[in-house]
């Protein structure tokens, strides 16, 4: 059995009720594997945790940015709550160590493990509301989130950088933007992709990814810092 006491102290938050910090963890492929143990997977938690994360960060952004239009603000909580930067945040303070997983699924730590640890960290969230209440649920997502917000909004992270750097591509060097996939490892259900961002036959920059997507967000960033077109 899983010791959460290590993660309570890490994160500062000790639980009265343990049962719903365990809950929290707990997927749902490790209740089909383990039925005899009568426990409850983390998917209700995870539906609150998500409401209480998304008027958190709508109330900070709000506030932040009182001059920015509903879109823009729309567009700003859209890039600081998606599951690549949730799932990044869920690593970055131990979730990924104490996740309940069935045998199958604790093998992949690919683009699954990564929205699992996404909705492990809402349904953390959700197991804080309802343990301790809305100001500690607030704090835990203001220390974990808040001090991103500059880079996004600063480095117009919140654009699709995809378009982004097709619409300055364009108007800077009067060409579109092609990706071609560089290299590809791993099984299928880990698999990681490096694919290459031209402009005519020119290989600009590359991005790494556990997608085609994902490596080429990351490779039209690249491009887009090469070329200075943003911060």
């Amino acid at each position: 059995m899983i010791n959460f006491s290590e993660f309570e102290k890490k994160t500062g938050i000790v639980f009265n009720n343990k049962n719903l910090l365990t809950q929290a963890f707990t997927h749902r492929s490790y209740i089909n594997e383990n039925p005899a143990l009568g426990r409850s997977h983390n998917e209700r938690l995870e539906f609150l945790g998500d409401a209480v994360l998304e008027l958190v960060i709508t109330d900070y952004l709000y506030k932040k940015y009182p001059d920015s239009t509903e879109g823009e603000l729309t567009s700003y909580r859209a890039a600081l709550v998606n599951a690549v930067i949730i799932s990044e945040v869920a690593s970055e303070c131990g979730m990924n160590e104490y996740l309940l997983l069935s045998k199958g699924e604790s093998k992949d730590t690919g683009k699954a493990r990564q929205y699992i640890l996404a909705n492990t960290f809402e349904a953390f969230v959700g197991a804080i509301y309802l343990d301790q209440g809305y100001d500690a649920a607030a704090a835990f997502i203001g220390e974990m989130l808040f001090h991103r917000t500059n880079a996004i909004v600063s480095q117009k992270l919140w654009r699709d950088s995809k378009s982004l750097v097709q619409e300055m591509a364009q108007e800077h060097e009067n060409v579109t933007p092609s990706y071609k996939v560089i290299s590809e490892a791993g099984p299928d259900h880990d698999k990681h992709f490096n694919v290459g961002i031209y402009f005519h036959d020119k290989l600009i920059a590359s991005g790494k990814g556990k997608s085609k997507q994902e490596a080429e967000q990351k490779a039209a960033l690249e491009a887009l810092k090469i070329n200075k077109w943003i911060d």
